[in-house]
Formats: C-alpha cells, structure tokens, sequence
C-alpha cells in the first residue's frame, strides 16, 4: 500500500474509485478506512476515495510523535499538493471535522464541499482524562491498550502511553477556531450530528456557518455513519448533497 513522504512524515493511505475526489478525514482512535468503511463501496462507485493515516495514527510513520488536529491540517495540504490534487471535496469525522474546519478556513478555495460528522465548535472535554494512560493502567483497559497497541503500532513505535496522552491533549484543546477563521469558512457545508451525541450539536455549528445545512439524526449517537448504526441512510443524505455540489459547478 502506498506512502507519501512529506514533513517528516511518510504519512499511510488507501484510495478506491475514480472521479472527483473525496478526502475521508478520520476521528481520534480510528485510522482512514476503520472510521468510514461503511463507506468505501457506497462511494468509490462515484468518486476518487482517499483514506489517509493522520500523523501519529494507524500506519503513518515519524520520528516525532507529537500531532494536533491544526499540525493535521496542515499534513492534509501538503499530502495534496503532492497527489496534485488542487480542490477537494472533505467528509470529516469527529477529529476529522475538526481537521476539516481549519482546511476549510485555511484555504477555502481548495475545498469544493465539508461533511463534518459529529463535529462541534469548541472543545468538549468531559470523560477524556479517563483516556490518561495512567489511568487506563489504574482501571486496567486492556482492551484499550490492545486497540491502541494494534491499530497504530507504526506510528507511536509502541509507545502506546505516548499516544493517548498526545489524543487527550487534542481532545481537550480542539477544535478551537477564531471567529476570523469561522468567516473564512465559506465552501458548502452539511453537518450531521446524531441527537444523542454528548460532544457537539449541528444546531450549534449552524450559529456559526448559518450557510450550512444540517442533519441531526434522530436516535443517532457520535458515529451516525457506521455500519451497524444508521450508515446507509447517512450515506444517501452524503451522497444526494455531493451530488448537488457536482451538479452546481457545471
């Protein structure tokens, strides 16, 4: 599979199908296609699908293994600057959305359209210190520890400890956006929240892009778009408002 080197960085990803790109943007704990595999066949029907490995996740490789979702977003420039990929379209889950606002504040006339995924417009930090490596080894998560261990064992080099302490200061500090960078943001957006989601409300995220459409799924929780939850009707919602954005460029 390929790598990119970039920044110090030989960042980790997958592509599948053809047309208009699509960057998949992935949450904290996951990697590229863990977070969206419920949509990998649904959309690689109709688009260039690009799943990377954030800096310090999944298969992404660096001698430093400190990251932030700003430092991400800066990666996901650099990454496509190097496939020479001048605008994009950005589907961003949870940390993903929040890589995805400083994309599209930075540069918005690279982002064709945002989906931001159980998003929010400031930091939610409650229950992340449980995430401290001290105390997942105090309450004994073994199952955490062995996620973490196998789904990014290149990037922290098995310094699992190292990982979750750099996740929860991400968590704790971001997204974390001026009302500059909130104008700047001016491509298509859609937010999709579900209505049991304790980490944000698209109901908030349209106070500060009234342009944006918004979904909040009815019984829906932090990950809507995964397959044992409400994936394919999110995927339907995803792929009528890309096909809308398609339609309005010609």
């Amino acid at each position: 599979m390929p790598y990119m080197n970039l920044d110090h960085l030989e960042l980790y990803y997958e592509e599948f199908g053809y047309g208009e790109p699509i960057l998949f943007l992935h949450s904290h704990f996951s990697r590229g296609i863990l977070a969206f595999s419920a949509q990998i066949q649904p959309f690689a029907g109709k688009y260039r699908c690009i799943f990377p490995d954030f800096r310090g996740h999944g298969r992404s490789k660096s001698e430093d293994l400190s990251w932030d979702s700003r430092r991400n977003a800066k990666d996901m420039f650099d990454f496509l600057d190097a496939l020479k990929i001048e605008r994009v379209h950005l589907i961003g889950y949870s940390m993903g959305s929040y890589v995805g606002l400083y994309m599209a504040s930075m540069y918005p006339k690279r982002i064709k359209s945002f989906i931001g995924i159980g998003s929010s417009t400031k930091p939610m930090p409650s229950g992340s210190e449980d995430f401290l490596p001290e105390n997942v080894i105090l309450h004994n998560n073994q199952k955490l520890i062995q996620d973490t261990l196998v789904r990014h064992f290149d990037a922290h080099r098995g310094n699992w400890q190292e990982f979750l302490r750099q996740t929860v200061s991400d968590w704790q500090n971001h997204p974390s956006l001026s009302d500059k960078e909130w104008q700047a943001i001016t491509c298509p957006l859609f937010f999709i929240n579900g209505e049991l989601d304790e980490f944000g409300s698209c109901h908030e995220l349209l106070k500060k892009c009234p342009h944006a459409q918004i979904y909040e799924v009815p019984q829906g929780t932090h990950r809507p778009h995964f397959v044992m939850e409400q994936g394919k009707e999110i995927n339907e919602k995803m792929l009528a408002f890309l096909d809308k954005q398609s339609v309005q460029e010609k």
